[in-house]
């Protein structure tokens, strides 16, 4: 019996192109299986079959699992009865015992088949997954096979990977027989049935396009540094040289037009902005906004925003068709940008400065004149007023070193009594906080720091809130949630 095992295992292997461990694992799940059949408990069996000589046994196991985690009696241990059994047994480990070997010709055969072929199938997969992975190529090209509840099932050689209906170009017909291609989205492992998705719709779908149609990228002259894309609409891409002899844009966009209308016609006529990349974010807005032209940029790092001043013919153009111009060029360049007209800069300007001007006159008790001067000067808070060289103030018109002096002394008092209210408020939420049921100081510091500074702010948070402000893991988010809810149903 047992060669009769090895010369099935010989057979299989070299019939189906797989190791022969794979068809002896088959083998022993299938032996395992009817072993377990067998037993009128649900017992758990493992079947370990000699390589070289074909003989096998069988063992009946148990899983030492916590005392209070005792699902499958039949199957599993606590660990202190485990340790009756084998005192160096620890936690999630197996104790095994001799258990009756079936005979290999009584198992059920077409039950032995299926767990056997089963498993070789499922390697076959693997190897041509692991095949097809190992080429590196980000774009799939294949046939439309066939067409099932909208998604799109594509043929590349002996793989098949699936073209989700959400990940293809609006209003794009497609039809079984068509050649097309796609980008390879994600790889799942896990899948029992397509592993391989793929989409035409991401942004570096078009990157890779122009890979395959500009021979400059690949060899690392150009390179391409962003993209960005309304599918079916438009797309705009960045490029950069990495020789200064060569013109990145018109290098993309080929002889009469003929590499980006290559890319265009395979996105079912997107048409694609080529945009010159630059290091300065000003500049490199104003690429990405063509064909628009700008007036004035107003950059706020802090914000990571920019405001774009146009001229009011220009509006419509900087906007783009339902805002699609704009919202391109801000996911090219990762900054928000507020497309605006002259007026209504001018506008917002005025807004803001009488917002500052407000301040200063409330906090450090200056006229609206003498407030007027620092906004015109450029100053918008107390920090540059207490702190800017002394020379800088000296160098405004009207000021002398009086002036000077005691606008300094009292925005540095203004500050300082901020700080002071601040640092109270801050040792009155911790208070609170720490009448929370497992809170900590260094938690209560961090949820201050995030803005939460009382109880009931702390009780209305969603767990998902709480873990943006300080990094816990979900349980110990919602204990603390809950109980500084506790109040509220101590109330009701």
């Amino acid at each position: 019996m047992q060669r009769e095992m090895l010369l099935l295992v010989d057979a299989l292997a070299r019939e189906k192109n797989v190791a022969k461990d794979i068809v002896f694992e088959a083998l022993e799940m299938a032996l395992a299986s009817a072993t377990k059949r067998k037993n009128k408990l649900d017992i758990d069996v493992r079947v370990s079959i000699d390589r070289t000589t074909g003989e096998y046994e069988s063992f009946r196991r148990w899983e030492i699992v916590e005392d209070e985690e005792l699902e499958l009696p039949d199957q599993q241990l606590t660990l202190e009865e485990g340790l009756t059994r084998d005192a160096s047994i620890q936690l999630n480990e197996f104790i095994e015992e001799p258990l009756e070997a079936i005979e290999f010709g009584r198992i059920g055969a077409q039950a032995a088949k299926q767990v056997i072929m089963q498993k070789i199938r499922d390697a076959e997969r693997e190897q041509i997954l692991n095949d097809f992975l190992a080429r590196g190529d980000a774009i799939v090209s294949g046939t439309v096979k066939r067409v099932e509840r909208g998604n799109v099932i594509i043929e590349s050689g002996r793989v098949e990977a699936l073209l989700p209906r959400e990940q293809m170009i609006p209003r794009e017909n497609i039809r079984v027989g068509d050649r097309i291609r796609t980008y390879l989205s994600r790889v799942d492992r896990e899948a029992r049935g397509h592993q391989l998705i793929l989409s035409r719709t991401m942004p570096q779908f078009v990157s890779s396009l122009f890979e395959l149609e500009v021979p400059e990228i690949e060899e690392g002259l150009v390179e391409i540094l962003g993209a960005a894309r309304d599918p079916g609409s438009r797309a705009k891409i960045a490029v950069k040289s990495n020789d200064r002899r060569i013109d990145p844009v018109g290098t993309c966009v080929g002889m009469r037009g003929s590499r980006v209308q290559a890319v265009t016609n395979e996105l079912s006529g997107e048409r694609i902005d080529i945009v010159l990349w630059s290091d300065d974010p000003a500049t490199y807005i104003v690429n990405a906004l063509s064909p628009a032209e700008v007036s004035r940029i107003t950059v706020d790092e802090e914000k990571h925003a920019m405001d774009i001043v146009v001229e009011e013919e220009n509006l419509a153009q900087a906007i783009g068709r339902g805002g699609q111009n704009v919202r391109l060029a801000s996911e090219l360049t990762g900054w928000t940008l507020n497309i605006l007209t002259e007026e209504q800069s001018q506008q917002k300007v005025e807004e803001e400065s009488t917002t500052v001007r407000q301040h200063f006159m409330d906090e450090i008790d200056v006229d609206e004149d003498l407030a007027d001067i620092l906004v015109q000067e450029g100053f918008s808070t107390l920090e540059e007023v207490a702190y800017v060289p002394e020379s800088e103030l000296l160098e405004i018109e009207g000021f002398d070193e009086g002036t000077v002096e005691e606008l300094r002394s009292r925005a540095r008092n203004a500050l300082l009594v901020k700080e002071i209210a601040k640092e109270e408020q801050a040792t009155t939420a911790s208070t609170d906080l720490m009448n929370v049921e497992g809170m900590t100081e260094e938690l209560a510091r961090t949820l201050i720091g995030g803005g939460i500074m009382s109880q009931d702010e702390l009780a209305d948070l969603a767990i998902d809130d709480l873990k943006e402000i300080v990094e816990i893991d979900d349980e110990l988010a919602e204990s603390l949630i809950m109980a500084a809810r506790a109040p509220w149903f101590a109330e009701s």
